[in-house]
């Protein structure tokens, strides 16, 4: 009878397995660290003025004047926004004209705020319709000369925008829209890159769901504004944040179409409050309006951020 060969069971040795890697993230070195240093140092460098316009908005006039400078208001204070100590008949150092009350216009800095936000809203919401509609055509219909068209448009972006001013202005001025809105809108609404971006975004939409829309009886308005923009709705959010920040912030084309403070726009408004009121006591009224002029665009970057990225990652700008 054949006995089976018994076995010496093999016992690992723990000091001769192989260590394994700590995850990534799990812990933080020193190295870690000063790899992140450069990272560190430029979000100081983007911090810091944010933080010392910040302080400002809540220094009296009696610290704004103070040398060396304090970093943390010792006495904080809203009369930067609206003082209602100041009178215009009686001379007082210690009270001055909050940004509310700078400007001898009706509601005065909120018709700047107001200026802005419609221009804003309206060539955000135009722009972004005027391209969805073009990219729609040039993706998925064959009209001759497309791609040329589509060339011409992307071609249009390396010219500075800068030489555009003088003719932009010359029509304006010919067709009376100085000091309007729509003076404001109209030129701002063709956007070649976002144009170029949803061009890119539909070239994913397969045209099979075109397609069947049409066999179904669907108009193109209707294919248009039911299934192509839900579909581009990832990029046109990403779209809109470009734009809204770039519009919110526009500065040189309101300086030149712009002449009465009543039409005049957040930058605008400010850039004018610099050059009336100068000396280091107007700096908290200065500030104060800084601070209202950033923080709507700060809000909706924060509130949008999640589309932003999404609609980058979606499109992949694959041609």
């Amino acid at each position: 009878m054949a006995v089976a060969p018994t076995t010496t069971p093999i016992v690992a040795d723990p000091a001769a397995a192989p260590r394994r890697a700590p995850a990534a993230g799990t812990g933080t070195t020193w190295r870690g660290h000063l790899l992140r240093l450069p990272f560190y140092l430029l979000s100081l460098t983007m911090i810091a003025p944010f933080y010392w316009m910040l302080i400002t908005v809540f220094k009296p006039v009696t610290e704004l004047n103070r040398q060396p400078p304090s970093f943390v208001p010792e006495h904080p204070t809203l009369n930067n926004f609206y003082d209602p100590g100041y009178s215009p008949t009686q001379v007082n150092p210690g009270h001055l004209q909050g940004i509310f009350q700078r400007f001898q216009v009706d509601f005065g800095f909120g018709r700047f705020m107001f200026n802005s936000l419609v221009i804003t809203v309206a060539v955000t919401v135009g722009s972004l319709l005027i391209a969805s509609l073009a990219a729609y055509v040039i993706t998925k219909h064959r009209v001759p000369g497309r791609r040329l068209i589509f060339l011409l448009i992307v071609a249009s972006m390396m010219v500075p925008w800068q030489t555009t001013l003088v003719p932009n202005y010359v029509i304006m001025r010919n067709l009376g829209w100085l000091d309007t809105y729509q003076g404001y809108v109209i030129p701002a609404l063709a956007k070649a890159f976002v144009l170029f971006f949803l061009v890119q975004f539909l070239h994913s939409v397969p045209d099979e769901l075109i397609q069947a829309a049409r066999v179904d009886g669907a108009g193109e308005w209707r294919i248009w504004w039911q299934i192509v923009l839900p579909l581009l709705r990832p990029a046109l959010a990403a779209m809109s944040i470009f734009i809204v920040l770039a519009e919110w912030n526009n500065f040189l084309w309101p300086l030149i179409i712009v002449q009465s403070d009543e039409m005049a726009n957040i930058p605008v408004a400010l850039a004018r409050l610099n050059s009336y009121f100068t000396g280091a006591q107007n700096q908290g009224a200065i500030m104060a309006g800084g601070l209202l002029a950033s923080l709507p665009s700060i809000a909706f970057f924060l509130a949008f951020q999640r589309y932003f990225t999404r609609g980058i990652v979606l499109s992949g700008l694959k041609g």
